[in-house]
């Protein structure tokens, strides 16, 4: 993962816990064939498109 997407998207989801559990669950949904939410000119891996997904707004999470 890229250290400047994890800060970038720190910025939007301030607890490092959550933000992994997000990022988590993402990437499995990515890696079952979900389409990526942003479009990007590099092959990102699922980690790193989670996370421009996080940073761009496309995805939102609850406190329970």
């Amino acid at each position: 993962m890229r250290d400047d997407y994890i800060k970038e998207a720190l910025k939007v989801v301030p607890d490092p816990n959550m933000l992994i559990n997000v990022v988590s669950r993402r990437v499995k949904q990515l890696r079952r064939g979900n389409r990526p939410l942003v479009e990007s000119l590099e092959k990102l891996s699922p980690e790193d498109t989670a996370l421009r997904e996080i940073i761009e707004g496309k995805i939102s999470f609850e406190l329970a």
